[in-house]
């Protein structure tokens, strides 16, 4: 799912600095079909929202199949830079800047669609992290996920609106996270992001359209709804900065295992090389200590392995990132990495997790369809 460029001079800038010509990033959007759902293998965005909806109690089967008709019709429009109907301001549509909206299904969806019989076991509460979990109630669960991301913030604040209102006759606003990275044009593409404890955030994710991305990240299940499809954890972590400004340059880096300057891990290279776990220094010891993020992460077991979507928050509940992981199975790749990570893992010291929800990520939506049309067969 490429972005498709369209025709538009480049920022140009005089001595006083104001543009000379309009920035075309505006003007790019990701087309919304594909065996995929956009809004995961591509450069993400600068802004995303994430907004968990429930069902309304009575909402059965064909009126999920109501609101996922209308909500499509809403995201196939906005990706394409063309108002929604009953639009009240279709010029805000008009800038779609790589909009995209991806659906995630909670079990509670399923349920109402399949039965309760037919959720399947993994769609549901994570296993409970007693050792660093704090988690809020009003930041976990959801029967309806929508992911809305753009690198414009007032593109996704239209565009979840709309989808929003869209809702309301069948489903209530659970909870809301607003999320952002680098700003559009500010890093070349590629780039990491750093999170709000300065680190590069992401080194170790497999590059969207490798085969190993493909290993990782997507389905191939024999439920037809699925295949193609993902599952996604949604992870709110706070992190305390002022604990973070108390530690040197060098106790942030042994904590991590990789150096702050580029995200190359300690024992040297560069971002893309794996950490050398086996390394140790001129006294013996090992490079990458045994409670380093680093080591935690890893397993020798290649499979056991995630692709990340993080960005981070700044607001009235505090800072911190909202951290999205996708996998194609979530029992064998998340857990195992999440329960070493609970067990012992440096950051632990200055990262709580409060919120946490998990949602199944249907394939990708074929011109004709609705999101999630295979799951009513």
């Amino acid at each position: 799912m490429g972005a498709a460029a369209v025709g538009g001079a480049a920022l140009g800038a005089v001595s006083t600095g104001a543009p000379t010509e309009v920035d075309p990033t505006g003007d790019l959007t990701v087309d919304f079909h594909g065996r995929h759902q956009a809004g995961i293998e591509m450069e993400p965005q600068a802004h995303q929202t994430l907004v968990a909806l429930d069902l309304r109690a009575g909402v059965d089967a064909e009126a999920v199949r109501r609101l996922l008709r209308l909500l499509t019709d809403d995201a196939e429009r906005l990706a394409s830079g063309r108002a929604p109907l009953a639009d009240l301001e279709p010029e805000l549509a008009a800038v779609p800047a790589r909009l995209t909206v991806t659906f995630g299904f909670g079990a509670g969806l399923v349920a109402a669609v399949r039965g309760r019989g037919n959720v399947p076991a993994w769609l549901g509460p994570l296993p409970a992290f007693r050792r660093i979990d704090r988690l809020q109630e009003r930041w976990n669960g959801g029967d309806l996920l929508l992911q809305v991301a753009a690198d414009d913030p007032t593109t996704v604040a239209h565009a979840l609106r709309l989808l929003v209102r869209d809702s309301r006759a069948f489903a209530t606003v659970r909870w809301r996270q607003d999320g952002f990275r680098h700003a559009a044009g500010t890093h070349r593409p590629g780039t990491a992001m750093r999170n709000l404890f300065g680190q590069v955030d992401g080194s170790a994710n497999e590059a969207p359209g490798s085969s190993g991305f493909e290993r990782v990240v997507w389905r191939d299940d024999d439920e037809a709804w699925l295949d193609g499809g993902t599952t996604m954890v949604v992870r709110r972590i706070a992190m305390n900065l002022d604990t973070w400004d108390e530690v040197g340059r060098t106790g942030r880096e042994f904590s991590i295992g990789r150096r702050l300057a580029d995200g190359a891990p300690t024992t040297g290279g560069t971002e893309a090389d794996d950490v050398d776990l086996d390394a140790v220094d001129e006294r013996g010891f090992t490079v990458v200590g045994p409670a380093a993020h680093a080591r935690r992460a890893r397993t020798d077991d290649d499979t056991q392995r995630i692709f990340r979507r993080g960005y981070n928050y700044d607001d009235a509940s505090g800072t911190g990132l909202v951290f999205s992981a996708f996998q194609a199975d979530l029992e064998h790749q998340f857990v195992p990495i999440q329960a070493r990570l609970a067990e012992m893992d440096a950051l632990n010291a200055w990262t709580t997790p409060i919120g946490s929800a998990v949602f199944a990520i249907p394939r990708g939506v074929r011109p004709g369809e609705h999101v999630g049309e295979a799951l009513f067969t």
